[in-house]
């Protein structure tokens, strides 16, 4: 079920998971003062500068012979991960493709993007609801 992953790369993800967060955080705060919030510019540039890295690291990590596995979970799974998630989901998504699973492709692509915005919605309507507003 789960990949074997030993308590040290257990940590190298959560290592590689604080400077990730934080990085997100100072970037978006960043762009809201330096572009303004007419756009969520912080977020356009970590969607994309994510997958730019995610597709980046993975290519060269699969490369490189020998290459520890630690190093792949503290930079893939922690940094990428929780800088953003949808360096994930390019990735995932590029993986269905060349699998040559073109309609869990489509399905994947579109779905993750309109069920994303319906738990938004579904999500604040429960807690208007809780709060009775």
């Amino acid at each position: 079920m789960f990949q074997n992953v030993t308590l040290f790369g257990v940590l190298a993800i959560a290592v590689g998971a604080i400077p990730g967060a934080v990085s997100r955080y100072y970037l978006t705060e960043f762009c809201k003062r330096s572009l303004g919030t007419n756009f969520p510019y912080g977020t356009f540039i970590i969607n994309f500068t994510g997958c730019l890295l995610m597709g980046f690291f993975f290519t060269l990590f699969k490369g490189i012979k020998g290459f520890p596995p630690e190093i792949d979970l503290l930079v893939r799974t922690g940094f990428l991960g929780s800088y953003t998630t949808f360096s994930t989901y390019g990735y995932d998504t590029l993986t269905l493709w060349r699998n040559h699973k073109q309609g869990a492709t489509i399905f994947y692509w579109v779905g993750s993007a309109i069920l994303a915005v319906v738990g938004i919605i579904v999500g604040t309507n429960l807690a208007q609801l809780i709060l009775g507003s």
